[in-house]
C-alpha cells in the first residue's frame, strides 16, 4: 500500500469528515450548480460522490454528458460512503459503474466487462436501485442510456447504502448531474401509451416498437443481425412520403431509411437486395438493389431527420390502391412546413402517352432535415414499395412518422 504524504493525509481526513457530515465530496472537479467539469491533468482521476445514498424514496439519478472532452472517460455508478476520490467508480471493491468511453461495466475491479453501448456528448446515463431485496443487504442495480434500460447487476449493499458517483479522467469533460431524476420502466411507459402504433408495422425483426419509437434489439455482431421494420401499407399517391428522426445513433449509426417489396429478406438492410432502395446514415450512400452503395448525400447523426418519398406520374394507380386504408383518410397539405409536397412529376414529365402511364417506373426521393438530397428512378415491384427501416448496431433508436404531410 502506498504511503500517504502529509497533504494527501490532510485531504483524506477532510473527505472523511465531509462524508460523516453528509456533504457531497469531489476532487479534481469544478462544481457549479449541477454541472461538474474535470480540472485534472488527464493523468489523475477526478471523482464526485453525492452526500446521500440512493433509497426507496430516491432510487435513481441521471448524468447528462455535456462535453466528452479528449477521451470521454466518464463513469457513472454507485460507491460506498468513504470511497477514494482518486479512483474511477467501479474500480474499487463494493462499487459499480457504467463507463461511457467503452460501454463496459466495472464491478469492484479495474477490469471491466462488456455491458452496453458507448456514450458520448448529449447522452444521458442513469443509475438506479431496485427495492425488492434492499433490506436484506442485496439489491439489483440497473443502468440506463437515454431513458432505456441497458442492463443490471446484483450487488451487496452495506447498512450505509450506496452513493451516486461520477468519475472523469480527461481534459474538457463536463457533465450535468440530476440527483432527483425519475425513470419509468418500459412496462410503465407502455401502460401509459394510448396509441402504441404497433399496428402500423407489418413486419418487425430485431426491432421493438414503443409508440412512434423503433429500438434495435438485435445482436449487432455481423451483417446477418440486421433489424428490420416494414410498414403494413405501401406508399401511395395519397401517402407518398415518410420520415424518421435519429434519436440515438447507437454504436455505429448503421441506420437505413428506404423502400422495399413486401417479401423483402428480413436479414438484409433495405437497399442491399433487389426490389429495394435506401439512404444509409452511416456513410451517406444510396443502395439500390445491391450490396455496394454510391455516394449520394451527407452522413446523418443523432437529431437528424431523414425522409423518403415517391413522385408518381400523373394518373398512376398502384395495385390495390383503391382499397380502404389509413392513407385514404389523410388529406395532403399543399405546403408542409419542412418538405415540399412533390406528389407528381413536373409538367414536362406529365406529358406522356397513354401507354406510358402503364409503366411501373417512379422517382424515389430522399431528404435530410427538410432539404432534398437526391432522387432515383426505380420500377415498383408487384404489391408496391413499403416504408422500410433497417438498423444494425446496439443502442440505435429512431422515431418514425409515417404520415408527416397529413392533416
Amino acid at each position: 500500500m502506498e504511503a500517504l504524504n502529509f497533504l494527501q493525509f490532510r485531504n483524506l481526513r477532510r473527505q472523511i469528515q465531509d462524508a460523516e457530515d453528509g456533504q457531497e465530496r469531489y476532487m479534481r472537479l469544478q462544481k457549479s450548480g449541477d454541472l461538474l467539469s474535470y480540472q485534472g491533468n488527464s493523468d489523475e482521476v477526478g471523482c464526485y460522490v453525492a452526500g446521500h445514498p440512493l433509497s426507496e424514496g430516491n432510487s435513481f439519478f441521471e448524468v447528462t454528458i455535456v462535453e466528452s472532452g479528449v477521451r470521454g472517460t466518464i463513469a457513472v455508478g454507485l460507491v460506498p460512503r468513504f470511497y477514494r476520490l482518486d479512483h474511477q467508480p467501479g474500480w474499487l471493491p463494493h462499487s459499480v459503474a457504467y463507463h461511457a468511453d467503452n460501454g463496459k461495466l466495472y464491478n469492484g475491479s479495474p477490469v471491466g466487462k462488456q455491458f452496453g453501448p458507448k456514450c458520448t456528448r448529449g447522452d444521458r446515463i442513469g443509475c438506479g436501485i431496485g427495492s425488492e431485496n434492499l433490506n436484506t443487504g442485496l439489491t439489483k442495480i440497473f443502468f440506463t442510456k437515454n431513458g432505456e434500460e441497458v442492463g443490471s447487476v446484483e450487488v451487496a449493499v452495506s447498512a450505509e447504502g450506496l452513493f451516486p458517483a461520477v468519475g472523469m479522467h480527461s481534459l474538457g469533460e463536463e457533465v450535468k448531474v440530476d440527483l432527483q431524476a425519475e425513470w419509468l420502466s418500459e412496462e410503465g411507459d407502455s401502460m401509459m401509451m394510448v396509441d402504441s402504433h404497433e399496428d402500423d408495422w407489418g413486419r418487425l425483426y430485431g426491432v421493438r416498437v414503443s409508440g412512434v419509437l423503433l429500438k434495435y434489439v438485435g445482436k449487432g455482431k455481423s451483417n446477418m443481425d440486421v433489424g428490420l421494420a416494414q410498414a403494413r401499407q405501401p406508399l401511395t399517391t395519397r401517402c407518398h412520403y415518410y420520415e424518421l428522426e435519429i434519436v440515438d445513433a447507437g454504436e455505429k449509426c448503421f441506420i437505413a431509411l428506404g423502400l422495399a417489396s413486401r417479401d423483402y429478406p428480413k436479414n438484409r438492410h433495405p437497399g442491399w437486395s433487389p426490389g429495394s432502395i435506401a439512404y444509409h446514415a452511416d456513410d451517406g450512400k444510396i443502395f439500390q438493389g445491391r450490396g455496394a452503395g454510391d455516394a449520394f448525400g451527407p452522413r446523418c447523426f443523432r437529431g437528424d431527420i431523414m425522409g423518403c418519398g415517391i413522385m408518381f406520374p400523373r394518373g398512376y394507380t398502384l395495385d390495390g390502391e383503391g382499397d380502404a386504408d389509413d392513407c385514404e383518410r389523410q388529406e395532403i397539405r399543399p405546403n408542409a412546413a419542412a418538405v415540399q409536397n412533390v406528389l407528381h412529376l413536373n409538367d414536362e414529365e406529365e406529358e406522356e402517352e397513354d401507354g406510358d402511364r402503364e409503366s411501373r417506373t417512379v422517382t424515389v426521393f430522399f431528404t435530410r432535415n427538410g432539404k432534398l438530397i437526391g432522387r432515383k428512378d426505380m420500377v415498383v415491384p408487384r404489391g408496391g414499395l413499403f416504408p422500410t427501416v433497417g438498423m444494425l448496431s446496439r443502442g440505435e433508436k429512431v422515431k418514425v412518422d409515417l404520415h408527416p404531410l397529413s392533416g
